[in-house]
């Protein structure tokens, strides 16, 4: 619980701790948190760029997923662009839905939403 805390204590204004994930093979846990703002109807290079913009990244495939769980009410009730790539066909990217909460990919000029994260790691 003490580390839990020491992560909030380190929240910006308007940041939204939204869980731990824990890492793959050679990748370290860390944890995830939601950045304030939203950007709409927007590509996914423009989607990117907004993210960046505001010293954070798109989240992974698996960290929107632990959005949907554990940040929902945070979202619309839209569809949101992932950092992530198809594997085989690069033109279109992952994203999650959260009004129904599956995950399926889109075109890059596609217009969705975006929110950014940043992550901190696991001390």
């Amino acid at each position: 619980m003490g580390e839990y805390m020491q992560v909030r204590a380190m929240l910006q204004e308007g940041e939204a701790y939204a869980g731990l994930i824990l890492g793959k093979g050679e990748e370290a846990d860390y944890h995830l948190v939601l950045l304030p703002g939203e950007a709409v109807d927007v590509s996914w290079p423009t989607a990117a760029e907004w993210a960046i913009a505001l010293g954070g990244v798109l989240p992974t495939r698996r960290e929107l997923a632990l959005l949907f769980a554990n940040q929902r009410e945070a979202f619309e009730r839209n569809w949101y662009w992932s950092s992530e790539p198809h594997e085989t066909r690069t033109q279109l990217v992952w994203g999650q839905n959260f009004a129904s909460g599956i995950q399926t990919i889109y075109g890059r000029p596609y217009r969705g939403h975006a929110r950014a994260i940043r992550r901190i790691a696991v001390p």
